[in-house]
């Protein structure tokens, strides 16, 4: 069992990733408003509550509070680093 361990973290890491990923590229295929600095004021707000773990999260919430950061700083970048990203979402 204890060899298993760092495989389920990530593939439930992946997972996570992946899901938050697919949900912001069909927020902005659905949402033309939805811009870099919307997704960057969520961002913030995901640093926050990583940074508010007084109570205790787990590792799941953690593993998949990261991973969401991930995806996020990911898809930031993307959109502010290839001209007319924003646009091939919105087809």
């Amino acid at each position: 069992m204890g060899g298993d361990a760092p495989d389920w973290r990530e593939r439930a890491y992946q997972e996570a990733y992946e899901k938050e990923l697919r949900g912001l590229r069909r927020r902005l295929e659905a949402d033309p408003s939805c811009t870099a600095e919307e997704l960057e004021g969520t961002l913030r707000n995901l640093y926050i509550m990583e940074g508010s773990d007084w109570v205790g999260r787990g590792e799941v919430q953690n593993i998949t509070l990261a991973a969401a950061i991930a995806a996020h700083e990911t898809m930031i970048d993307s959109l502010k680093t290839t001209p007319g990203r924003t646009e091939s979402f919105r087809e």
